[in-house]
């Protein structure tokens, strides 16, 4: 067995393709050699700045000889066919085999040198591959993320001879661009190609790049008594754009060190890729920062830390003045600016969507503990900061910056912690919004989005969701069974909804009758009367059609926050067929619900749950099939004189049951509820085997199907159990 080394060297990769692109490349080969019945016993792949490679260890040296057999037409059949058949296999007939009546071929091919399919896979993978974007270099027709420069392919310490676009592949690689011996050298296994990359300046694994560049950033901090202040996406993509990667400490003017610590860090992070440190004392920034280098400096990194700290300076300029002219104007009279801004062209502008968000929050506001017009004030003014220069050229801090600024505007801690905080949660990871007030904020900010791009259609599809919807649910669920809010989720979605629906109603019927609306107004001379005629008709033939919509589209994002709570709760190891079967009895109490499913999981883990699940289905099935026959028998079931000892048992079990579950299920004492249930077991069990349902006796057979019936009723009280599986 054999191992294949390939390196596909190039100019600079972009740090964010390269983890997709070494996924691409490995997967790309994977397939191919199996297609080819190659199995390599491991397969990996490597991305740096400039180079993709892939190593696969355990290949033959030539892929063995296969029989494939084809079915071919039937006998008897028409000439045409049998002749294409034949021109398709490369067989005559007389090679050809009959089997009931139809033509089989068998083709023997003869194994190819894995070497020739190497050769020939590379080439498919180099001109097919997957790059979000591509350019063509010079005279080639090949399109590659950057120039492609060299292919290095050998297998069994063999050169595979081939060449893509006047590329020849040979054993030849280079090192770093800058350090050391910069001339090319050759590798003809991994072991080998590795060695040389190290000596010549270049870490091959991205993982080994990050743990360096950790070490050595901590060590540096370590030294001045500082820390790191890590940050993972940072590190992926500076791991990325250094092939040696190594830490330099620099010092940053302590003058800028007043600015908000997130815009300090945003500015290092965004514009030059640099890490801040803190004081571990008093867990503030200081005055120093740390920059990844792909060279080690003569001088210890000092003259590039200088240069680079000229630049920060630079950068930190710019978001004081930014911070410095942002101030000048208060948050309220920013609002103005926001009817210029089109939020969704079916959605209106987003001071339109300001006014629905704020509506909203005085509805949620009191559901969650917070003053209404408090609610309502924090969510007028928290879209403010999108017309901040601060916010125009750090996007992702828009909801921090306004909080900075109420609290500049001395409007009280708790509106600026609402502002700030009602993105939140952006992702399974993000803090919750830390107050009622915030959490009324958030959640009229997500229903809003929820409700409105459902309201036009612009839902999420497959693994498409541009308006990150499925983000938003997850939000709003993990808000409401995090602080354990009784939110029905129809109390909120329904007037949320009918917000939404009204604002997309009304651009509808905006843009539909503008052409009139202006013929109209002109014919009258521009009367005033005219326009808030017009206006009115659009507002209130806006409210109609938005009145018929609403119920629909709560359905739809009902069953849409239904399929999001499977999700979430799936990834705590939870069971979706019993969210189902919760979901099912109609309650849009998420507390509740999670409460219930758990309860359910707890019983049906046990060996009564289990067996009585088993009787359930039984019941239903039975009842199912006698419904086909006509109506069943309605009224409770009695104790006839001729019922058997275990027909009588299950009566009484289900009066007590009942009486049970009707003292458990107001208090939502679902282990209550469940043990109940579990009492049914024996005597459902008993029941079913040794009474006869379907007896010929009318009354007794009437009355056993009532009993089942109420044996189902008294399980539907809990669960929809005919949605749980197994």
């Amino acid at each position: 067995m054999a191992q294949l080394l390939l390196e596909l060297f190039s100019e600079e990769i972009p740090a964010r393709m390269q983890a997709d692109a070494a996924r691409a490349l490995e997967r790309m080969a994977r397939e191919a050699l199996a297609e080819a019945g190659l199995l390599p016993e491991a397969l990996k792949t490597f991305a740096g700045p400039r180079r993709l490679t892939l190593v696969a260890e355990g290949l033959p040296e030539a892929q063995g000889d296969r029989s494939e057999e084809r079915k071919g037409p039937r006998v008897g059949a028409p000439d045409q066919a049998m002749d294409g058949f034949l021109r398709s296999t490369g067989l005559t007939r007389e090679q050809l085999t009959e089997r009931d009546g139809v033509w089989f071929a068998v083709i023997e091919r003869k194994g190819r040198p894995t070497a020739e399919i190497v050769a020939a896979m590379v080439d498919k993978i180099v001109r097919n591959f997957p790059w979000p974007k591509s350019m063509i270099s010079g005279t080639s027709r090949l399109r590659w993320v950057r120039p492609l420069k060299r292919i290095l392919c050998v297998f069994d310490r063999e050169i595979v001879p081939f060449d893509i676009e006047g590329i020849a592949s040979g054993d030849i690689s280079e090192g770093h661009r800058f350090m050391g011996n910069a001339r090319p050298f050759r590798a003809r296994d991994f072991d080998e190609y590795r060695e040389a990359l190290a000596g010549h300046y270049v870490v091959l694994d991205v993982e080994e790049r990050k743990e360096r560049i950790l070490e050595g950033a901590r060590t540096l901090c370590f030294a001045r008594n500082l820390e790191l202040v890590e940050d993972q996406g940072l590190l992926d993509e500076v791991a990325g754009l250094a092939e040696w990667p190594t830490p330099i400490l620099g010092d940053m003017d302590p003058v800028f060190l007043d600015l908000p610590p997130e815009v300090i860090r945003t500015s290092m992070r965004t514009h030059q890729k640099y890490f801040a440190v803190r004081d571990p004392a008093s867990g503030k920034l200081a005055p120093h920062f740390l920059v990844v280098a792909n060279l080690e400096a003569v001088d210890g990194g000092k003259e590039i830390a200088r240069g680079n700290a000229k630049v920060l300076s630079a950068r930190l300029s710019d978001a004081r003045f930014f911070w410095d002219e942002d101030r000048k104007i208060g948050l309220a009279d920013r609002l103005e600016k926001l009817k210029g801004v089109t939020f969704h062209a079916k959605l209106g502008t987003m001071y339109e969507r300001v006014e629905r968000i704020e509506a909203l929050a005085r509805e949620v506001g009191p559901l969650v503990g917070a003053d209404a017009e408090l609610a309502a004030k924090a969510a007028k003014l928290a879209k403010a900061d999108l017309g901040t220069n601060m916010v125009g050229e750090f996007p992702e801090l828009q909801g921090l910056m306004g909080g900075y600024y109420a609290r500049a505007e001395s409007l009280g801690d708790d509106l600026a912690d609402a502002i700030r905080d009602h993105y939140r949660p952006q992702g399974p990871a993000d803090a919750l919004p830390a107050t009622p007030l915030a959490t009324a904020v958030a959640l009229a900010d997500k229903l809003d989005t929820l409700t409105g791009f459902f309201g036009i259609e612009e839902k999420p599809t497959g693994s498409r969701d541009p308006f990150a919807l499925r983000r938003a649910a997850l939000g709003v669920i993990r808000i409401i069974l995090e602080k354990k809010l009784r939110l029905g989720l129809i109390g909120v979605l329904w007037p949320a909804t009918n917000k939404a629906l009204q604002a997309t109603s009304s651009v509808a019927i905006n843009q539909g009758i503008e052409l009139e609306t202006r013929a109209y107004v002109k014919a009258q001379g521009s009367s005033a009367a005219a326009e808030l005629l017009l206006e009115a008709i659009g507002d209130a033939a806006a409210k109609h059609m938005s009145l018929e919509k609403t119920e629909p589209v709560v359905v739809e994002l009902r069953e849409f926050f239904a399929d999001r709570l499977k999700v979430l709760l799936r990834d705590q190891g939870k069971r979706h067929d019993l969210v189902d079967a919760v979901f099912a009895l109609g309650d849009d109490d998420l507390v509740r619900i999670v409460a219930r499913v758990e309860a359910l999981e707890a019983f049906l883990a046990s060996e009564d749950g289990s067996n009585l699940l088993a009787g359930f289905k039984r019941a239903a099935n039975i009842l199912k099939a006698e419904e086909k026959k006509g109506p069943l028998p309605t009224g409770p079931a009695v104790k006839l004189p001729s019922a058997p000892a275990e027909e009588i048992a299950l009566i009484d079990s289900l009066t007590v049951v009942t009486v049970r579950l009707k003292l458990a299920m107001p208090g939502e004492d679902f282990e209550a509820a469940m043990g109940a249930l579990a009492t049914l077991r024996a005597p459902v069990d008993a029941f079913f085997d040794k009474v006869l349902v379907n007896s010929e006796i009318k009354a007794e057979r009437d009355n056993r199907l009532r009993l089942l019936i109420q044996v189902r009723d008294a399980m539907s009280a809990v669960a929809d159990f005919s949605l749980v599986t197994g």
